[in-house]
């Protein structure tokens, strides 16, 4: 059987939502991954890479359209041009079935779930408040050898200069960082930009392993959990203005903290969950908050002073479980660990400190999954699990799971 060459172009019928922004489709048997389909569609493919095993293409022509195919309402989300936005053709709330099904076939697939598992977690994705657009408070343009900023084609380094990216925040959209305002940058690498939730805005030169202030202030006022933060502008924060609330609120609700229990906040960044977490354990309680990055340690002191419950470790959370750091015993423990997730080797020592219930904040599902097999392994099990739709328009999607020890995932 001869293969698919890349820019060659096929009629194929689109089958189901595969991880990545793609649903499946087969050639004489040979999968293909295509970009800007839904499923059920007959559509003219683009071949656009050829791997060993599977191709990958666009849906550069729609034969049969989906009754959930809207058109994208931002010109630069098409096939070949920006590969920012992955779903702007899919409507509101297909977007979310789409997300959902993709979290459900990583969860079986990866995480070692059955049908029946799937079933009973029941898994959903919600909207934010806010809509479709407007809605990102920090996006990073890369600039090309003009010195034009833009976005970047889907895998790949090629910059798309644009004149507005509709999910931008729209302080992000006024901005004088495009080509369209008459802007260039020359010596950048990259520009950074910030809207914060508590009106602050800047503007950052990326160049040479340097990031310059450009505009607006070194540090900004965040608003969340009832509070008030102040951070260096270049620290993380969610990008979405209702991301923390939520995520905060399903951290709470799940592990219930009680008045005086202990409660590890790992990977805990600026501190947005051990403050929660200290509110509700009380002045007889203890939050331990673990963080490697020197900025988000710094804020983290800075803003949880308040808060004599709170205690901030600088390490990284596998060295300092390892070199016990942090010791038990542990009632609540919080992980919200970077894209890749934690691992089995926190995973393990999470576990042996027998906390009564772990939250976990995932920003991968397919990571999340593999660090619940771990748990699974271990007698624990996923007793609830709920998606958020933090990234619209986007393939992104973030889960908070309850894990709790007795049983199998």
């Amino acid at each position: 059987m001869v293969g698919l060459e890349e820019a060659e172009r096929v009629e194929l019928t689109v089958a189901a939502v595969a991880p990545g922004g793609h649903c499946v489709a087969r050639v004489n048997g040979q999968v293909v991954f295509v970009r800007h389909a839904l499923p059920g569609e007959r559509v003219l493919a683009e071949v656009t890479e050829v791997h060993r095993g599977f191709v990958r293409a666009d849906a550069v022509a729609v034969l049969e359209a989906a009754p959930e195919r809207v058109t994208p309402p931002c010109p630069y989300a098409r096939p070949g041009r920006c590969g920012g936005c992955d779903l702007q053709h899919v409507a509101p709330e297909a977007q979310l079935r789409w997300k959902a099904a993709a979290v459900r076939e990583q969860l079986i697939r990866l995480g070692g779930l059955d049908e029946t598992a799937c079933d009973a977690l029941d898994v959903r994705v919600e909207a934010l408040p806010g809509g479709q657009l407007g809605w990102r408070s920090r996006v990073r343009y890369a600039v090309d050898a003009a010195g034009r900023a833009g976005l970047l084609k889907h895998r790949s380094h090629e910059v798309v200069p644009i004149d507005r990216c509709l999910i931008a925040h729209p302080a992000i959209q006024e901005l004088p960082v495009l080509t369209s305002t008459g802007a260039n940058w020359p010596d950048a690498e990259a520009v950074e930009t910030v809207a914060s939730t508590g009106g602050d805005v800047a503007v950052l030169a990326v160049a040479a392993g340097r990031t310059d202030l450009v505009q607006g202030p070194q540090r900004v006022r965040e608003r969340a959990a009832g509070r008030q933060w102040r951070l260096p502008v270049s620290s993380f924060w969610q990008v979405h203005p209702a991301a923390a609330d939520t995520l905060v609120d399903a951290v709470l609700e799940l592990t219930g903290p009680r008045v005086g229990e202990t409660v590890w906040d790992l990977y805990g960044g600026a501190g947005l969950f051990a403050a929660a977490l200290a509110d509700r354990v009380g002045p007889g309680g203890r939050v331990t908050l673990v963080e490697a990055a020197g900025d988000g340690i710094a804020a983290a002191r800075d803003n949880l002073g308040d808060l004599p419950q709170v205690e901030v470790v600088a390490s990284r959370v596998e060295k300092a479980l390892a070199r016990r750091r942090i010791t038990g015993p542990v009632d609540v423990v919080v992980l919200d660990p970077p894209r890749s997730g934690a691992g089995a080797r926190v995973v393990r020592d999470v576990v042996a400190a027998a906390p009564r219930a772990v939250a976990y904040v995932a920003c991968d599902p397919a990571a999340f999954a593999r660090d619940l097999r771990v748990f699974g392994d271990l007698g624990w099990r996923l007793a609830a699990l709920r998606g958020y739709d933090l990234f619209p328009m986007t393939r992104h999607v973030e889960l908070v799971g309850l894990l709790l020890p007795g049983g199998e995932c």
